[in-house]
């Protein structure tokens, strides 16, 4: 596929049309952060129960991440994106009707199906459509609305729950995952190949992960950035109210206060980041450096106990902001012909560790307690078992990039 670089206006449409999918996706994904107290109380659901219940949209999403490379490199966002989005309205109707435990997991499931093209579909799509010097800029501010939808899973949605309940949220939700197929059909360019043979000459899924900087992030994409996403969509709400004392109210304007702190971040990160590159700061030097801040400011979470809060948390994650620079990073490693599989495959890392780590975090604070331990200092546990993990991924990361 070449390079078909689309005038400003279009171009914006285009971003805008696949920000309101996008925004809708992270809305899904974060909500369980907000609704937690809610549904332990309803459904009387264990920490792990929590963890697998909000992992378990990321389990739909990571499995259809490597035929989701293989479609938009065939077909494009267009047919793609506007498929997948009936699955997220069956799932998410599903969820507002669930009358258990595995009735609201299945859903889940299916909502992490339907959203799953959501960012990968613009991203490959960005690929061709936009310059390269604006790759990453794209990525931070899809970033943006990412935090976006996790702002309004905050607050407003703890505003919205005593006046219409969680399952008419779900509903009006599904209301608007209609309106954003029909704007994709309408807006979005067709996926035009002039080359009959695009399969056999777009390269390989063999080709992504036989690469060698892909390789080194691994362990990154699936711990450190799986784990970041983790706490950020589901336990920094427990954190807070758990561990730290806050009410399900407070905890909601927390996190809501936090989104829109990363929301600003990403914008400001995306307007600099062309102008940073210039200077000759890469991604790469970027995440050496940077990394090492945010294991510093998640120890001081973890060392805090219950004086941690929303303050703590939104440090930790702006200062996880560099490892959003991996996944612009390792598509422009690539030619356009191999856009989706490559972003497709890093996505796959991320969501399948959000998934282990939003899962696994539960199942440690649940071990620690089986065991006799305080609620506190089994959240310390499990936070700092994840710190050793971020920490080992990173010297593994210096190791495979240590000569560049």
């Amino acid at each position: 596929m070449e390079k078909n670089i689309l005038p400003i206006k279009k171009a914006v449409l285009i971003f805008f049309v696949f920000a309101c999918g996008y925004f809708i996706s992270a809305l899904l994904r974060a909500i369980t952060a907000t609704l937690s107290p809610l549904l332990t109380l309803e459904f009387n659901l264990t920490a792990g129960d929590l963890g697998l219940l909000a992992g378990g949209y990321f389990l739909g999403f990571a499995s259809m991440q490597i035929p989701l490379g293989y479609l938009l490199d065939r077909h494009g966002p267009k047919k793609v994106v506007s498929s997948f989005l009936l699955i997220a309205i069956i799932g998410t109707v599903a969820f507002a009707l669930a009358q258990s435990f595995s009735g609201l997991l299945i859903s889940r499931i299916l909502i992490g199906v339907g959203v799953s093209a959501c960012l990968m579909g613009p991203l490959t799509g960005y690929r061709i459509w936009f310059a390269d010097e604006y790759q990453q800029r794209a990525n931070a501010w899809m970033l943006m609305v990412l935090s976006m939808g996790f702002v309004f899973s905050t607050l407003p949605v703890q505003l919205l729950l005593p006046i219409i309940g969680w399952r008419w949220i779900f509903g009006l939700i599904g209301i608007l995952i209609f309106l954003i197929i029909f704007l994709t059909i309408l807006f979005i360019p067709s996926w035009e190949s002039k080359d009959n043979n695009h399969e056999n000459n777009a390269g390989t899924l063999s080709d992504v992960w036989k690469n060698k900087f892909f390789r080194s992030t691994i362990p990154l994409g699936l711990f450190n950035y799986g784990g970041m996403v983790a706490i950020q969509t589901l336990w920094a709400g427990p954190w807070m109210v758990r561990v730290a004392g806050y009410t399900p109210l407070q905890s909601a304007t927390g996190l809501f206060w936090i989104n829109t702190t990363m929301l600003i971040a990403f914008f400001l990160f995306g307007y600099i980041l062309p102008k940073i590159t210039k200077l000759g700061l890469e991604s790469k030097k970027l995440m050496k450096i940077g990394l090492p801040i945010s294991y510093l400011s998640l120890f001081v979470i973890i060392i805090s106990g219950e004086s941690a809060g929303a303050v703590h948390f939104t440090i930790y994650l702006l200062t996880s902001i560099v490892l959003t620079l991996t996944q612009p990073a390792v598509a422009l490693s690539f030619p356009t012909s191999l856009a989706g599989k490559s972003l497709t495959s890093f996505n796959l890392l991320i969501f399948v560790g959000t998934f282990l780590m939003q899962w696994g975090i539960g199942l440690i604070i649940d071990l620690s307690q089986f065991y006799g331990k305080g609620e506190i200092l089994s959240f310390q546990i499990s936070f700092f078992v994840y710190l050793i993990i971020c920490i080992f991924s990173y010297l593994y990361f210096l190791l495979k990039n240590r000569n560049e």
